[in-house]
């Protein structure tokens, strides 16, 4: 009998630092029977320590995962590829072979907590989109037969 084989899936964002990290660290945790997570942004700006911080409260390691452009994994043959930011849903490249490009955006950690006043402040923004991500993540891949470019929400 031969084994289920994984859903390969992309989780696209503008820099690779915060959203699609965390979705990646998501997939691994929860669905990594079913699904071989990767992220990628359209440029690499290094691993968001906030990111890795409200990770780990949750009990998820992301502290290894590397920021990475696009450009290095657009080969990999994705089943899916799926961007968490608005600005990737607009610069998504072109995918060569089967990939199906869908969009789920998600508010941008760093941006929002610019403008607050406090670190507990800023903390609850990341919190509240790792667990939005966390959520989204939770109905793969089940979520990712709908139709390409829609925002499944």
């Amino acid at each position: 009998m031969r084994p289920l084989q994984k859903v390969k899936v992309l989780f696209l964002c503008t820099g690779n630092a915060c959203r699609s990290q965390m979705a990646e660290g998501w997939a691994r945790h929860l669905k990594g029977d079913a699904i071989e997570p990767h992220s990628a942004g359209i440029v690499a700006s290094g691993l968001d320590p906030r990111a890795v911080q409200v990770m780990a409260e949750s009990g998820v390691d992301i502290s290894a995962q590397r920021s990475k452009r696009v450009t290095e994994v657009v080969e990999a043959g994705f089943d899916y590829v799926v961007s968490v930011c608005d600005y990737a849903g607009e610069h998504c490249p072109v995918f060569p072979g089967r990939a199906k490009v869908l969009h789920m955006g998600f508010d941008d950690p760093p941006s929002l907590a610019m403008a607050t006043e406090t670190e507990e402040e800023a903390l609850a923004i990341y919190r509240r989109v790792r667990d939005e991500i966390r959520a989204f993540v939770e109905t793969l891949p089940e979520a990712l037969t709908g139709d390409t470019r829609e925002d499944p929400r």
